[in-house]
Formats: structure tokens, C-alpha cells, sequence
């Protein structure tokens, strides 16, 4: 998942909401790009921090039994790994036990998230080799030579593009974030723009109005907050419309945002997609109910686990249970 590192501040200096201040194009173009970027940025965190809080919720209701769980099954490794060294078990019956320690370990690793590596490569069947070709087996159908040329063209072609189009797409985002990094560009235009000698010859209000704001601007490249300069390079100056060089930087501050637009959009959609069989997912009704679910569940598993436990230290009980299970055409516990 992308992370998007704009150094832009939840709220950007409060506007009169009365009427949208004037500005060239680009302005006005710039300030509708950044109040769509900060509002999916403020949803996006609203959305993750609620799911978050809803986890936390559902792991401190079930939290203590899944817990139960995991050390029941964790039990079952000494037996049944003691029971492959015993050498009273048949050949049959070795593959069982290690069909059921490895089934054991991916419960583990799949529904609770812990790390089971070493189990399941230590029991992990080894990989069996490809068959070789027959002599005298008849090769697939091949096409003509000059059908296969030009497959082999069009598929080149293809891969051409497709790099290109990935390449054209990996630099115009890198040099929008760089961009979106870069406060001294920022600074340098609001300099020319508001610099205490441009106000010489006026009266001594607007001097002072003029250094005041040169201060806040310097204090805000010192502190490198993009968002404070942003929020002045777009606002229309007083008394005189902004230059090209100011317009096109911030046209190309408003591209590059809206690009990390269309990635939060993207973002806040799939955050937004309900997580397939999650307990916490849902409404609050079918959260109850599948939690109600849940803790019996885990409450019969680890007793179920604990009756276990006793018979895989019984020899015979354990060929018993094996059996049994072998019956049911069960290769896990």
C-alpha cells in the first residue's frame, strides 16, 4: 500500500466560506484539488482508525479463548512428534501422524496468524519431480514458422508498451512526489512575491503588513510546512495578479495532487469493501451473532483439543484414534 507522505496538515488556514476568493484559473484550481485531497485523506483515516478500534474491540471479547486455542494445539506437538520416534507405529500410520502435525501447524499459521515455518518445513513433503517426456510421445501441434514469427512479434510489441506505459506512469509519479516534497519551490515564489522591498514606496501600514507576512512565510519554509506556503501561493495577491512562473508551479503542484487523489480514491474504496468471513465485518447484529458463534467454537475446540491430548500420550489409544480417524477419511484433528 502506498504511503503518502505529503506533508500537508489535516486543515489547511480557515476561508470565509461565504464566497471562493479570487484568483486566477490555476489558483482556483489548485485550492479545489487540496480540499479534495485533504477530505479523502480525513475519511480515509476517519474509516481506518473506526476499523481499527472495531478489531481491538472483537480481539479483547475473544482474545483470552483464542489464545486457550492456540496453546491447546500447540500441545499436540510434543506427543505426536514423540510418537514418529517411538517406533510402534506402522508406515501407514507415521504418514498419518505427520499428515496431522502438519495440519496442526497450518491451523496455526492460517486462522491465528501464528508462525509455523519451521513445522511445516520440517514435515512438508518433498516436491515430487517432473515426469519426464516419453521417447517416441508425439510433441504438441506446432504452428507454422511464420505464425509463430509473427506471435512472437506481437507478444515483443506488447511488452514494449506495456514497459513504456509503466515507465511514463513510475516517472510522473515520482516527480509528482518529489514535487510534493519540495518546499524551497514554494518558497522561492512566495519570496518574489511578497518580499519587504516590493512594498518600499508604499505607506508604512502595507510595509509592515508586507514584513509580517514574509516573516510567517520564512517561518513556515523553516519548519518545512508545504501546506502553510501552499495555502499563501494560492491565494490571489493583493494589488497585483500572480506571474506565469507562479501559475505554472502551481499547476504543477495541483497534477501531482491530483494524482495522489486518485490513489486515496482508490485506497478509501478498497478499505471500504467488507473483509470476506471477519468476525468484526458486518452489521452489529451479525457481529454479535458470529461472535456468539465464534466463542463456543473456541470453547469445544480446546476442550475437544484437551481430550485429545490425553490419548495421543497412550500408545494404544492413539492407534485407536488414528484408526478412527482414518475411518472418517479425516486427516486432521
Amino acid at each position: 500500500m502506498a504511503d503518502f507522505s505529503l506533508p500537508l496538515r489535516l486543515s489547511l488556514p480557515e476561508r470565509q466560506p461565504a464566497a471562493e476568493p479570487a484568483g486566477t484559473p490555476a489558483q482556483q484550481a489548485f485550492r479545489q484539488t487540496i480540499r479534495a485531497v485533504e477530505a479523502l485523506r480525513e475519511q480515509l483515516h476517519t474509516l481506518r482508525a473506526a476499523q481499527v478500534a472495531t478489531r481491538q474491540a472483537y480481539w479483547r471479547q475473544v482474545g483470552p479463548l483464542a489464545a486457550a486455542t492456540v496453546a491447546a494445539r500447540r500441545a499436540l506437538y510434543a506427543p505426536l512428534e514423540e510418537a514418529l520416534l517411538g517406533g510402534y507405529l506402522s508406515r501407514a500410520e507415521e504418514q498419518q501422524v505427520t499428515e496431522l502435525l502438519l495440519h496442526n501447524a497450518q491451523s496455526l499459521q492460517e486462522r491465528f496468524g501464528e508462525d509455523e515455518s519451521a513445522v511445516l518445513t520440517r514435515y512438508a513433503p518433498a516436491p515430487t519431480p517432473p515426469k519426464p517426456t516419453a521417447v517416441g510421445q508425439p510433441a504438441a501441434p506446432r504452428l507454422p514458422h511464420h505464425e509463430q514469427a509473427a506471435a512472437c512479434a506481437r507478444e515483443r510489441r506488447q511488452r514494449r508498451a506495456q514497459a513504456a506505459r509503466e515507465a511514463k506512469a513510475q516517472q510522473a509519479d515520482t516527480a509528482g512526489q518529489a514535487l510534493l516534497q519540495n518546499t524551497k519551490a514554494a518558497y522561492r515564489q512566495l519570496a518574489r512575491l511578497h518580499h519587504p522591498d516590493r512594498a518600499a514606496l508604499a505607506d508604512a501600514a502595507t510595509q509592515q503588513a508586507q514584513t509580517e507576512l514574509m516573516q510567517r512565510i520564512t517561518v513556515a519554509y523553516a519548519a518545512g510546512d508545504l501546506a502553510a506556503l501552499l495555502a499563501l501561493l494560492a491565494e490571489a495577491p493583493a494589488g497585483e495578479a500572480p506571474t506565469p512562473e507562479a501559475d505554472d508551479l502551481l499547476r504543477r503542484y495541483t497534477q501531482a495532487l491530483a494524482q495522489q487523489q486518485a490513489q486515496l480514491s482508490q485506497q478509501l474504496t478498497t478499505a471500504q469493501r467488507p473483509v470476506a468471513d471477519a468476525p468484526w465485518s458486518g452489521t452489529e447484529k451479525q457481529q454479535r451473532t458470529r461472535l456468539r458463534e465464534i466463542k463456543r467454537s473456541l470453547r469445544a475446540e480446546t476442550d475437544y483439543l484437551g481430550y485429545l491430548l490425553r490419548q495421543l500420550h497412550e500408545p494404544v489409544l492413539l492407534k485407536d484414534l488414528l484408526r478412527e480417524l482414518s475411518s472418517r477419511g479425516q486427516n486432521s484433528l
